[in-house]
């Protein structure tokens, strides 16, 4: 068997577990799910150290520190579902602390997808579904640094491989803010980063490691201004 090429294995066996749902079908499968998480976790190794030669300060070190359990929190949710259909990790200058939940940094999705519209995997960098002062004072940095700001944002390798801002927005201008402030729909979004999305046929790519590192690349000067606009003092 060529580990080189595990990711078609591995998208099999998340979309089985995210169709059973079975504790017990987890345990008789967990010699696979070990050797296939294992094969993942030396690819996280290779891809934290290609993004170390651009970002010397991203933290974690190593794909196992980086990386999400595969059992659901299901303390606060409807859905009691045990188990994720996907693998996930995160990385930054911030590591994976308590305190860094709302700082800017990479994440990693991936998973064969399901029904109910959740996404097939891809690359993100940004701040994830922000507290409320968080959000408050990104928005108050982007307006009062708006022309580097639009700079940023305007770069032509970004918005190659991130068109478009993720995640959801207000209906209307958030309060403080004039409705026909010239930076509205800026302003509207409720988290500040771009995801380009990736399937199986990408990280079927042993490289891919290498490639993510690269397409990261142009998300930092955008996690950059986030960072140093939360760390400035009011």
């Amino acid at each position: 068997m060529d580990n080189r090429n595990y990711v078609p294995r591995l998208y099999g066996f998340l979309a089985e577990l995210g169709r059973r749902q079975d504790r017990d079908w987890f345990k008789a499968n967990r010699a696979e799910y070990d050797d296939l998480r294992a094969l993942w976790l030396a690819d996280l190794d290779r891809l934290i150290a290609a993004i170390r030669q651009w970002w010397p300060v991203v933290r974690p070190a190593t794909g196992r520190e980086a990386a999400y359990r595969i059992y659901r929190d299901t303390r606060f949710s409807r859905d009691k579902s045990p188990f994720k259909n996907y693998f996930s990790a995160s990385f930054g200058p911030y590591g994976r602390g308590t305190g860094s939940a709302h700082m800017p940094g990479l994440y990693l999705h991936m998973g064969p997808g399901s029904v109910d519209g959740q996404v097939e995997g891809g690359l993100y960098g940004g701040v994830w579904c922000p507290e409320s002062a968080v959000l408050k004072k990104l928005r108050k940095a982007i307006v009062d640094n708006i022309e580097e700001f639009e700079e940023i944002i305007s770069a032509p390798e970004l918005n190659a491989l991130y068109p478009g801002w993720y995640g959801d927005r207000l209906k209307t201008i958030p309060k403080g803010y004039d409705r026909d402030h010239p930076q509205a729909p800026l302003l509207r979004l409720k988290e500040y980063g771009r995801f380009r999305p990736c399937g199986l046929e990408y990280f079927s790519d042993p490289s891919w490691p290498e490639r993510a590192a690269d397409e990261y690349r142009p998300l930092r000067p955008l996690l950059d201004f986030l960072a140093y606009s939360l760390e400035e003092e009011l």
